[in-house]
């Protein structure tokens, strides 16, 4: 008998499917993209102004669509269940077209749950084509830049380099700040805060220097604050007027893709990237066990919307009343979208706002847990009623100075009796916007109109104004997303994707451009002004949404881009330069010909060499060193990188000594037999010691370290 047949794409969401489905469906997973344009070649006729693409079945795939075909063939139906983005709409519509399936239906599972599952099935629809048009112009566009642009970078600077047209916007972020930092000229500027307090008080206060004759106060100098110090100092401070106003702060709306990126960066600091695989697994689904089984535990996580269901708010104001009380509610409220948002389906939230986080302390992995806690604790907090302040403004009057104080007094903690959104960076005067970071509120004691007050200290300070902070991940995210550079989807490729390209490095989570990233910046910008244009870029997307949402012309949209595209690519491949790369100076010496040694960046990244290339071929990897001890001669364990990229470590004394590990030795022997100890990264990011004498033999002592090392990496406790 006919079954049927659900197409999902990945395996994870297929196993939580069919544990919950009726057993009349079978589910099968496309494990992503089967089609997409050749890697050898363009792929996409641009000669006739057709943009007609090329696609071709992905290698791998062989015995995948052949499975799929014949559960198809013997299907009474076929519910292409892909991701209810665009991404997931154009892989519905390769798979109808590989698989010849005259009627598919497409349903959209924003959750992966029983109930969410069933009433797609009993309400599915066709294809949505222009989402599917949208998505093939966006993969035309990345196409024809990087295919276009990269062989010119391989040429004129060096091998291995790619252009991309919203990866190119977003080196340009980094490098615009780096030369805004190396451009800033720090200003000094002083402040002057006394410590007061009431006759006979114990509670002493701070008030800082606010005005002068009634101007606000600006203090450049420290011969102007020792004037002033001089100025207030036994002069009588008096209280010379109080306001107190009641304050009310509303609750953050729950995630999108982005702000949960950034929340989780700042709060738990988790790579973009990590935390989009935590998400994923997250709604995917887990086995709860017992009667609950495997189930999705929030939405769909590439959204850029606010919006929650009814039904959700309706759940969440239950909870809430019964958790805290109906006053805690927040009524309804609905969360501004951002400008160019789409509103296709709904924010990140729990697909069951009845399981709290310590419900399923012991099921989640430690990171899944955390992440699951700041969005279920955000989206509660979302619906709740406002935090409530009390805030009182004091001036205090010294002759012509006046110097405030303020404080604050919560009066009704509401939504953050559950939640508190993390701080963005925030740079002391920063002269782009004179804005000074936020300060804490203190609680003031009781003060009354004409109060004169006991001077316990006056204190000056010198400060300077400090640049813009370089950005780390959450903030470049954030950049991306107000100047609507990208998509949902794409933030965590785009900020992999220039760190794998060379052209920006992490330290101390601070994005830094190299000498290549400023190289293929400026060669972009001069040749290419709009590849790195932010308001081209954000047009573009403007043009994708639009065809997506059938108000536009593909293939137009193709057309409009590439005439001007290629005109420059013409000119740019006549005119440009060769660039030259700078070499770094070291102290070292050739060992070979005496000459002087630089370190000079290639494909694989920075190496030492002689400068006496090409007489001289003398060369030598810059050697990380990990503490560690060799195991075989005493000599250094250095991180070093394979042709592919991928991390091992070995001797310093390469090639004399031949010791390698694909896992990282750790600087402690095993305090067992004192052989040496590496700590293995497993699936899901979970760090093992491992004795290599003996895997049994007892390494607790050594975890607190490990386990300290792996929070500094974001990675889970180490198991012994």
């Amino acid at each position: 008998m006919a079954k049927p047949l659900i197409i999902v794409e990945s395996p994870t969401k297929a196993r939580t499917i069919k544990k919950f489905l009726p057993a009349r469906f079978v589910v099968k997973a496309s494990v992503g993209h089967v089609r997409d344009l050749p890697k050898s070649t363009l792929g996409v006729n641009v000669e006739d102004g057709s943009f007609t693409p090329k696609y071709l079945t992905i290698k791998g795939k062989g015995d995948i669509i052949k499975e799929l075909k014949a559960a198809a063939k013997n299907a009474s139906e076929v519910y292409l269940a892909t991701d209810p983005d665009r991404e997931g709409e154009a892989i519905a519509w390769h798979l109808a077209e590989i698989l010849k399936l005259d009627n598919p239906m497409r349903i959209e599972l924003h959750e992966i749950t029983k109930d969410a599952a069933l009433a797609a099935i009993k309400d599915p629809h066709s294809i949505d084509m222009p989402r599917v048009n949208a998505q093939q112009a966006r993969r035309i566009l990345d196409r024809l830049v990087g295919y276009k642009i990269s062989p010119l970078l391989w040429a004129k600077v060096r091998g291995g380099l790619s252009a991309g047209r919203v990866q190119s916007v977003a080196v340009r972020l980094i490098v615009d700040r780096e030369r805004e930092i190396g451009a800033f000229v720090p200003r000094e500027y002083w402040s002057i805060t006394a410590q007061l307090a009431s006759h006979g008080s114990p509670i002493v206060f701070t008030a800082e220097l606010n005005a002068i004759d009634g101007r606000k106060a600006e203090v450049t100098n420290e011969t102007q604050a020792l004037e002033i110090v001089r100025a207030v100092t036994g002069a009588a401070f008096r209280v010379a007027s109080i306001k107190e106003r009641e304050q009310r702060r509303n609750p953050a709306a729950p995630f999108t893709t982005s702000t949960l990126q950034q929340e989780a960066s700042r709060k738990l600091k988790y790579r973009v990237r990590k935390t989009m695989q935590l998400a994923q697994a997250l709604y995917e689904g887990v086995d709860l066990g017992g009667a609950d089984g495997t189930q999705g535990l929030i939405t769909y996580m590439r959204t850029d919307s606010t919006r929650i269901s009814d039904s959700a708010k309706d759940a969440a104001r239950e909870y809430i009343d019964g958790a805290f009380g109906s006053e805690f509610y927040g009524g309804t409220r609905v969360h501004k979208l951002r400008e160019g948002a789409q509103d296709a389906h709904e924010a990140i939230r729990p697909t069951f706002i009845h399981r709290p986080p310590d419900s399923l302390a012991g099921i989640l992995k430690r990171d899944e847990l955390r992440l699951y806690q700041l969005i279920w604790e955000r989206f509660v907090a979302s619906q709740m009623a406002a935090a409530v302040y009390d805030q009182t403004t004091v001036d205090i009057a010294a002759g012509s100075y006046t110097f405030r104080a303020s404080g604050s007094v919560m009066k009704f903690a509401g939504f953050t009796a559950v939640y508190e959104e993390g701080q963005d960076d925030v740079t002391p005067a920063a002269p782009a916007n004179g804005k000074a970071p936020a300060k804490a509120r203190p609680i003031l004691p009781k003060l009354t109109q004409d109060e004169t007050l006991d001077t316990k200290a006056i204190e000056p300070k010198q400060h300077f104004t400090e640049p813009p902070p370089r950005f780390s991940e959450a903030s470049l995210v954030k950049a991306l997303e107000e100047n609507r550079i990208g998509r949902p989807s794409t933030y965590s490729t785009i900020v992999e994707t220039i760190q794998a390209r060379g052209y920006v490095e992490q330290i101390d989570r601070r994005f830094h451009p190299t000498d290549i990233g400023f190289a293929v910046n400026d060669l972009l910008a001069e040749h290419f002004k709009d590849i790195v244009d932010l308001a081209f870029t954000a047009l573009m997307e403007e043009k994708l949404d639009r065809v997506a949402e059938g108000e536009g012309d593909w293939v137009k949209v193709l057309a409009d881009f590439y005439g001007p595209f290629a005109a420059e690519l013409a000119l740019a491949e006549e005119k440009l330069p060769k660039f030259e790369q700078r070499d770094e100076p070291t102290d070292d010496i050739c060992p070979n010909c005496e000459r002087p040694m630089v370190i000079k960046t290639g494909r694989f990244g920075k190496f030492i060499s002689c400068t006496g290339y090409p007489e001289c071929k003398t060369t030598r990897p810059i050697l990380k060193d990990t503490g560690a001890i060799c195991p075989k001669d005493g000599g250094m364990v250095v991180e070093r990188k394979s042709r592919k990229g991928r991390t091992f470590y070995g001797c310093a004394n390469y090639p004399a000594c031949d010791f390698v590990s694909w896992d990282r030795v750790i600087p402690e022997p095993c305090p067992v037999c004192g052989g040496y100890v590496t700590a293995k990264i497993k699936r899901g990011g979970v760090v093992t010691l491992e004795c290599h004498t003996d895997k049994a033999h007892d390494l607790t002592a050594l975890g607190a370290a490990a386990n300290a090392e792996a929070e500094d990496e974001d990675l889970e406790p180490v198991g012994v």
